[in-house]
């Protein structure tokens, strides 16, 4: 009797399975008819000319950035019934450069777990994405964390594993373990999982696999001792000229004077990781890797010999002033990740060059002198890093305004947004005659010299850009009116 028990046990779970599957697949139809139906209500006063920014509803982490069957996928958290956080979706699109962006369907909704972050890899012909469930309990605090899995062998249609959770815990029990990023050496699949310690120390767990499915923990590759945090999001971990790189969200870093200023931080530890002994040997502590206002929870890619990076640009606990307007949530333009001299260099990838669309001008600019702009627009400054710079940027018809500055004998970029409300930093300009600006309709990046101090913040003008030269020097502009990229 025991083959028959068995047989109808598999008969069982397979007719359960295919039931939990039509009803995944329904609920996807909705969710698209739904969007595309919501999609017109939207003020497009704020939305991004070439960001990702959600169709509709709420966007924070990116996930599941990878390369597969010949186009980069980035996925998203995303929330679409309403612009504020709510049970998390996998937002996605994808894009043949890091510039052109498609929307494609929703790749995970949530069942009894919500879908939080994760990322994706290429197993043969599968896309394979791993992401922590998230489930709400009834006990203290009142949800718990797991590993969970979903295939898809076209990068568009995701089916959930049936044998999730394939990590049901952390070692310690902790209730906060999240972020899976995997990747691959040799015969072996590896993932980092953000966590924590029973006294509220942040840490980051190491496991391996020979198939994704069964897991081994080997170590805490790293942990705060006591000034790092309480909880490390969103790690990932790569190699970068030579160095391993931990780059993880660190929340509640106590601020420092200018440093960790917003909610929660981004960074980076460099340092040495031996595959045989599973030791990573930290040789640079940590740094954060922006400077701006709105930078969170970072994930990067390596494709070609190249380590691209995405951040979610905004950050929690703050205003989002485009969520009237049926959304919230973008994320920064993609940068092209270096090391040098014991620091991450970001620059925006050359392919950013193909949305130049016209020159929009090209020359000095007087001090005291007004340059307008349309809402999408790069702007390439020369000066004279020895003299003050400062540079005013608002609308065109009011909204927001942003003062950036440079003072030689301070040595400090800064990026003002008013009301005392400042991100400042240290930079040598030496060898550096130039800032290179990108602007949005809602959001300003800042890259200075070679990309060795960044600031990305969101900043909500209306009708367009005004820029007005407030240095004690004539400036140099070359500036560029970009063409959109993003469908929505």
């Amino acid at each position: 009797m025991a083959p028959l028990r068995n047989l109808f046990l598999l008969c069982f779970v397979t007719a359960v399975y295919s039931k939990l599957i039509h009803e995944d697949v329904k609920a996807k139809e909705e969710l698209e008819n739904y969007v595309e139906n919501k999609i017109s209500s939207i003020n497009p006063r704020f939305r991004p000319h070439y960001h990702v920014a959600p169709p509709v509803g709420w966007m924070n982490d990116p996930n599941g950035f990878s390369y597969y069957k010949g186009e980069y996928h980035l996925f998203y958290q995303f929330y679409p019934y309403d612009s504020i956080w709510g049970p998390m979706h996998w937002g996605h699109v994808s894009s043949p450069d890091l510039v052109h962006w498609k929307q494609l369907p929703t790749a995970l909704l949530p069942n009894e777990e919500q879908c939080f972050s994760g990322s994706a890899v290429q197993d043969e012909d599968m896309l394979i994405l791993m992401y922590t469930g998230h489930i709400v309990t009834d006990k203290e605090p009142y949800y718990n964390e797991t590993q969970y899995l979903a295939f898809s062998n076209d990068g568009i249609n995701f089916q959930k594993y049936s044998g999730n959770p394939v990590l049901p815990a952390a070692p310690n029990g902790s209730p906060d373990f999240r972020d899976p990023k995997v990747w691959k050496h040799g015969d072996h699949w590896y993932v980092i999982i953000g966590s924590k310690t029973t006294d509220n120390r942040g840490r980051v767990l190491l496991y391996r696999s020979t198939d994704m499915r069964s897991w081994e923990f080997l170590t805490v590759l790293a942990e705060s001792q006591g000034d790092m945090g309480y909880m490390w999001e969103c790690p990932d971990f790569f190699e970068l000229d030579g160095k391993f790189i931990l780059l993880m969200s660190p929340q509640g870093i106590v601020p420092q004077g200018d440093r960790y200023k917003n909610t929660y931080q981004n960074g980076y530890i460099i340092g040495s990781f031996d595959y045989e002994t599973f030791e990573f040997i930290q040789e640079v502590s940590f740094q954060e890797i922006d400077f701006g206002h709105d930078f969170y929870a970072a994930q990067t890619t390596e494709v070609n010999g190249k380590r691209y990076l995405i951040s979610w640009f905004s950050m929690w606990e703050v205003p989002h002033p485009e969520d009237v307007d049926g959304w919230a949530g973008m994320m920064t333009i993609t940068r092209e990740l270096r090391l040098v001299d014991g620091k991450i260099i970001m620059k925006p990838i050359d392919e950013m060059l193909v949305l130049r669309e016209n020159v929009a001008i090209v020359g000095k600019v007087e001090e005291n002198e007004e340059v307008e702009f349309e809402q999408a627009v790069e702007i390439n400054i020369g000066a004279n890093f020895n003299k003050k710079v400062e540079l005013q940027l608002e609308g065109r018809e009011g909204g927001d305004k942003v003062w950036l500055r440079w003072d030689p004998e301070v040595g400090k970029v800064v990026v003002d947004r008013g009301s005392e409300d400042t991100r400042q930093v240290e930079w040598q300009a030496n060898n550096s005659h130039t800032w290179r600006i990108f602007l949005d309709s809602s959001s300003l990046e800042l890259f200075c010299g070679i990309g060795e101090v960044v600031f990305s913040s969101r900043v909500y003008p209306l009708g367009g850009w005004k820029l007005i030269n407030l240095s004690i020097q004539d400036i140099e502009i070359e500036a560029y009116h970009l063409k959109k990229s993003f469908p929505v």
